[in-house]
């Protein structure tokens, strides 16, 4: 699959416009196009430039991103790219078209309809009063000439977009008030003010900008939720370290992620997110993979294991020999994969991007229609247009073709934040009507880090004289079971007792000694190797364990 990136489109018209264009070139199979993110994907077989052609033939630009969408192994280039430019811009325009329009309404609102002040020189001469709104308004229309500039590109190339809508709206508004503004002129020139000071009433100047700024107000809210759609994709990138440590003959050096090659040996330390996916060499310690996986538990790691890309090494230091770098690793695949899913389109959104093809011709239709059933009713052309402009206008946003791709792109977002990962777009859609859900014992769902839920002491012992030593023991160790244990602790107010010969052994349990007496924590098999377990306590913990809890066993001088 190659990945293009596509510029000029405005609306759900102009994504379907891009794929019709492309799916028509020879040996193009598959083309999926996603306004939110502007990013093309085709397959087949079909030559680069020929796609690319076959965007610009249609009246917009393309340009192809790298075999599969390649990108930098920290993931930089993309989510650069997925950075929101547009909104900042739209704001800027929105604020500069809003002081003029201010003006403006003063002008030919608040004076004429409510008698606001204004200098003499305006007051009482209605063609400079005319000549101050085709100022004021021409002012706004060359702020929000990208409106013009796109929606006539696609009137020429045969394929009318919103942006159409609104420059044929906003453009009949001032071509008209400029024709009135002649008979302004006119008027003055025989002396005859009142007829004058009667065409400024004609005037529609107001509306053209108007409608101009208020579309942007709508933009800039569809930029904002198109920008809100892409945070998570951006997150998942951000999770990549952008830098390793690598170890070479003369030490342990810090460098860029993307100067890291397969067979690199690299040092990962306590509390330091894990670069590339790697084998372990040396070491041992405990790795929170939850960011992959969304297991809350630490998985032991040691000697020939393997560990992925931006999982959290919690305890221990290991040292790793590269396996797979960039777009290869395991993070990078999770990343491609939430792209896809966002580019494929779902069953609902096919529906919409049909109604979108036709969308725009028929609604320019309609305003035809609506001018002339008025003219021929005997109204006046000005009253006329002002009907034609309101269809052109209150259909500018295009709902459906717009809602039904932020939806899923939303849908998406929100699932990868919460570590649920959607392979297509029809399998969230699908998803909408689930009635029910079953899962297996490793799919439990948790809280995303451990807790302490049960204490359960042995005979003649009591919560109490449980969880001090375990706190003493647990104090010294970076685990997050042991996390668990200390938070329960200190929630409880208990302080820790200083122990000596702390060692920690990765796999099994802890050991050090609290009041000249051998203290041990870890896992059954460890306890059990060194103590016997009273059976009651260990079908406890297989009543434990089958609910999908995580037993820990504690004993003090044997």
């Amino acid at each position: 699959m190659d990945r293009y990136t596509v510029t000029g489109m405005s609306c759900a018209a102009c994504s379907a416009r891009v794929e019709k264009a492309v799916s028509a070139v020879d040996g193009v199979t598959s083309c999926t196009v996603d306004l939110l993110t502007n990013a093309m994907s085709v397959e087949g077989t079909a030559a680069p430039s020929a796609v690319i052609a076959a965007v610009e033939k249609a009246g917009y630009g393309a340009q192809q991103k790298g075999a599969s969408g390649a990108r930098s192994a920290a993931g930089a280039a993309d989510e650069d790219a997925l950075a929101d430019r547009t909104t900042p811009r739209l704001v800027r325009r929105l604020i500069v078209s809003a002081g003029f329009l201010l003006l403006l309404m003063y002008v030919s609102m608040g004076h004429l309809m409510w008698g606001w002040p204004l200098p003499s020189f305006l007051a009482d001469d209605p063609m400079a009063l005319g000549l101050t709104e085709l100022l004021l308004t021409t002012a706004v229309m060359v702020v929000e000439q990208r409106f013009f500039i796109s929606g006539t590109r696609s009137l020429l190339h045969g394929a009318p977009n919103m942006d159409t809508l609104v420059s044929l709206g906003a453009g009949a508004a001032y071509v008209y008030s400029t024709v009135v503004l002649f008979q302004i002129a006119d008027a003055t020139t025989r002396g005859d003010l009142t007829m004058a000071m009667h065409h400024l009433h004609g005037l529609y100047f107001e509306s053209a900008a108007m409608i101009l700024t208020l579309i942007t107000v709508g933009k800039m809210l569809e930029a904002r939720a198109k920008g809100r759609t892409t945070d998570a994709l951006r997150g998942l990138m951000r999770l990549a370290p952008k830098t390793a440590r690598r170890v070479t003959a003369d030490g342990e050096q810090t460098v860029p992620i993307d100067e890291i090659r397969v067979d690199d040996v690299i040092s990962v330390r306590p509390g330091e997110a894990i670069p590339v996916d790697g084998v372990v060499l040396e070491g041992t310690g405990a790795v929170d993979e939850s960011t992959l996986t969304g297991e809350s538990a630490p998985v032991d790691k040691a000697p020939g294991d393997r560990v992925s890309a931006a999982t959290i090494n919690r305890s221990g230091h290991l040292v790793c020999r590269t396996v797979r770098i960039g777009e290869d690793t395991t993070l990078s695949q999770i990343i491609r994969m939430v792209e896809d899913a966002s580019a494929t389109k779902a069953p609902v959104a096919k529906i919409a991007d049909r109604v979108s093809g036709v969308f725009v011709p028929v609604v320019i239709g309609i305003a035809l229609v609506t001018f002339a059933a008025w003219l021929i009713a005997g109204q006046t052309p000005g009253y006329a247009l002002a009907r034609a402009i309101s269809v052109l206008v209150i259909s500018c946003p295009c709902a459906l073709g717009l809602a039904t791709p932020v939806a899923i792109m939303v849908g998406s977002g929100v699932g990868a934040r919460h570590g649920v990962l959607f392979k297509t777009a029809a399998s969230l859609e699908q998803t909408g009507r689930t009635k029910i859900v079953a899962l297996d014992k490793t799919g439990t769902i948790t809280r995303g880090e451990p807790t302490v839920t049960d204490i359960l002491p042995a005979e003649g012992e009591t919560e109490q004289t449980l969880l001090l030593p375990a706190y003493a023991l647990e104090k010294n160790s970076e685990h997050p079971l042991a996390r668990a244990v200390c938070a329960l602790a200190e929630q409880r107010g208990l302080t820790a007792q200083p122990v000596e010969g702390f060692s920690a052994l990765p796999g099994n349990g802890l050991t050090a000694t609290l009041s000249g007496e051998e203290l041990l924590g870890g896992s059954r098999t460890f306890i059990g190797g060194h103590t016997a377990i009273p059976a009651e306590l260990q079908q406890q913990a297989d009543a434990l364990a089958g609910q999908g809890k995580t037993p820990l066993f504690f004993a003090r001088g044997g």
